[in-house]
């Protein structure tokens, strides 16, 4: 009589609980939202959240927070999201290096910061082909110049990168393998500083999302030698890719929004009606498309396949570079 007393009691606190969070889904969004972007303003994460968040804020009449949280290539940030309450009201706008900092952990034998698990994803927004630049007063014209060149120097160049096992390390040592060149790697703590080290001469190249480097390679500071992408670049249409040069490798730098894994199912629909209307909304379409970074919009069901394939080649990617400090 007691077992099922307690049984009862059990139930119905469910149900009450259930129910609660059926009203505050049903109220949602009552307060402001943070959107963590885990890289330094500058970069593509940020670059794509800011007018993302605008517009989702006017879809959802609710002020949304753009937080950079950076450091360790993006981990920390991606981690505090990881942990957040699962209640819509922190949200996640990462690049692709979500899927490579767990694998990077393992490789390092130190306890993952986080695991894709612990995310639900809502929408992807971009999805940009990884760009090789240099400074315009460099000696190197074309990439079969740069790779010529690299191979020539035994020390190696340097190139500098949002951090180990970030979105700009990873192209560019599968770059590294495919090409048979050294090259010294210098992380910094997002695209912004990696692209402005190497503005200020302090690195010899980046491998860069267009959205990070289109005004400078505009403004005749950068010049842009190929492309990771296996169709032209509507930034820079004569741009040649890797693979027209004889390197088998491809690697998008894409950025999506994600809310942390139990968010209730009613605020996942509400957030994925929200960025569908966000990634047509004409701010960020235009905003979006001036720094070089069109719309690659994907709804979640559509998305997750797409990441899980890329979540796969990303894994292989981090195993072939093998442990780096």
């Amino acid at each position: 009589m007691r077992r099922a007393s307690m049984l009862l009691v059990g139930l119905v606190l469910r149900v009450g609980l259930a129910l609660l969070a059926d009203a505050a889904a049903a109220q949602y969004p009552d307060r402001p939202i943070v959107m963590i972007v885990p890289f330094p303003p500058g970069g593509v994460a940020d670059t794509v959240a800011r007018p993302v968040a605008e517009a989702l804020g006017r879809e959802l009449r609710q002020t949304l927070i753009v937080e950079n949280k950076l450091g360790a290539g993006g981990a920390l940030g991606i981690a505090a999201a990881a942990r957040a309450p699962a209640d819509g009201y922190t949200l996640l706008m990462s690049l692709s290096s979500i899927s490579i900092l767990p694998e990077a952990d393992l490789i390092l034998a130190r306890k993952q910061a986080y695991t894709i698990k612990q995310f639900v994803p809502i929408a992807r927004f971009t999805a940009d082909p990884t760009v090789l630049v240099v400074r315009a007063d460099s000696p190197w014209k074309t990439l079969a110049d740069f790779v010529a060149d690299a191979k020539k120097k035994a020390s190696g160049y340097n190139y500098g990168s949002s951090g180990n096992y970030g979105t700009m390390h990873v192209p560019m040592e599968m770059l590294k393998a495919s090409a048979g060149f050294p090259m010294v790697h210098i992380p910094y703590t997002g695209a912004g500083p990696a692209v402005l080290a190497l503005i200020g001469g302090q690195v010899d190249a980046v491998a860069s999302g267009p959205a990070s480097v289109l005004q400078h390679i505009q403004a005749g500071k950068l010049r842009a030698l190929a492309h990771w992408g296996d169709k032209p670049l509507s930034a820079l249409p004569d741009l040649p890719s890797l693979k027209q040069a004889g390197y088998p490798v491809q690697f998008a730098q894409w950025s999506a929004l994600f809310a942390p894994a139990g968010t209730p199912e009613a605020v996942v629909q509400r957030l994925r009606a929200a960025a569908k209307r966000a990634a047509a909304d004409a701010q960020v379409l235009a905003t979006i498309n001036r720094a070089g970074s069109p719309v690659e919009y994907l709804d979640a069901p559509e998305f997750q396949l797409y990441w899980d394939a890329d979540a796969r080649r990303m894994t292989e990617a981090v195993q072939q570079i093998g442990k780096v400090e």
